[in-house]
């Protein structure tokens, strides 16, 4: 199987590229276009560490590649020092869609920290009304080009700073105008989500949902809390809830597994992991297992059943797509479409939608896979 210079490839005779997909787990400050990034930080005076889109994009894949979630994160100073204007915000935002939908992707929920966009004298609200400009923008293009998708914002606050609770306000008070859900984002280790406790109180008291990083650049505990004081109904990577796994025997294809408590309970909770393999390689989250795409416990998490769910991450720092993560995981372990299908289907019955339009985006994506 070969992976096109698009990241396409073809399986039973279909391009991966025009299945219809559901995205997750992609952060809108982790998705822009090197040539965007030139014009943008040029207009603002930024100097880059690249002078052309090409070299850009390369420069990005390079740094975040390092095996260390703390290095990876230091590439966004870059995309977010560029995205400080209503303008620039829109842009990106419009751009996104635009490229989500070239992807085959129908339902995204981008996620993305308002606190970040602030620098150039804007308020919260006037960040997140941007970004939503852009998106209408981007779903309209998209629609006029033939492709209907539909996307919604996913409020990160950044576990560093102390506006946990603001931005959960924030987003409930966005609720229907755009926004879908809450997430907590940067920094994991040494940040429990207990720490954060009245956020998500009142997040609770509010029925907003909320997927919080968790099971990345730390373990167990942090997962633990994550459902526990998070509340989380989706578990933003999650992929060291494998820790919680004692493989007893492996013969061929059949694997025995002791579980622990809280593998246990995600697993049969059907709590989603927001899976990444690329990133997930890059920031060292799988480095227990190996360093290559097949060591990654994807396909044992599947096959045991867990609500798995592929992911992009950051496109930008990745040089990835949805389609080409699909296309990694159909090359480590033999995937066919069945499996694909699974995985949307797991994706859609994750998505912030009210059960109504869930049950509809299982339709088109069965629809998608049949014809």
């Amino acid at each position: 199987m070969a992976i096109d210079a698009n990241g396409d490839v073809k399986i039973q005779g279909i391009s991966l590229r025009s299945l219809p997909k559901v995205s997750l787990h992609d952060h809108l400050d982790g998705a822009l276009r090197p040539a965007t990034i030139v014009e943008l930080a040029d207009a603002a005076g930024i100097e880059l560490p690249q002078s052309d889109a090409r070299s850009l994009g390369r420069w990005f894949a390079k740094q975040s590649d390092s095996g260390s979630l703390v290095e990876y994160l230091k590439t966004f100073d870059l995309t977010i020092a560029v995205m400080q204007t209503p303008e620039a915000l829109t842009r990106v935002a419009r751009e996104f869609v635009q490229d989500l939908a070239k992807d085959g992707v129908i339902y995204g929920e981008v996620r993305w920290a308002p606190e970040q966009h602030l620098a150039g004298g804007l308020s919260l609200e006037q960040v997140v009304e941007a970004v939503q400009q852009g998106i209408e923008e981007g779903e309209d293009a998209a629609d006029a080009a033939g492709h209907s998708i539909r996307v919604g914002q996913l409020l990160s606050a950044m576990r560093q700073h102390d506006r946990a609770r603001e931005i959960a306000e924030l987003a409930v008070d966005f609720r229907g105008r755009g926004v879908v859900g809450f997430d907590t984002a940067g920094p994991e280790d040494g940040f429990p989500s207990s720490n954060y406790r009245e956020a998500f109180d009142y997040l609770a008291d509010n029925f907003f949902p909320v997927t919080v990083h968790a099971g990345e650049a730390a373990g167990l505990d942090s997962i633990r809390s994550a459902l526990l004081d998070g509340r989380a109904l989706r578990l933003g990577h999650g992929v060291r809830i494998a820790e919680d796994l004692e493989v007893i025997t492996r013969e061929g294809d059949e694997v025995q597994v002791q579980f622990g408590e809280v593998a246990r309970w995600v697993r049969d909770r059907e709590i989603p992991l927001e899976l990444s393999p690329s990133s997930n390689l890059q920031t060292g989250a799988v480095a227990a297992w190996g360093s290559e795409l097949a060591d990654h416990p994807f396909d044992l998490l599947y096959q045991l059943g867990f609500a798995v769910t592929v992911n992009v991450d950051n496109r930008t720092m990745s040089a990835t797509s949805l389609t080409r993560e699909l296309a990694l995981l159909v090359e480590a372990f033999e995937y066919d479409l069945d499996d694909l299908e699974t995985f949307q289907f797991n994706a859609a019955a994750a998505t912030f939608l009210p059960v109504e339009e869930r049950e509809e985006l299982v339709e088109m994506i069965a629809e998608g896979f049949d014809a």
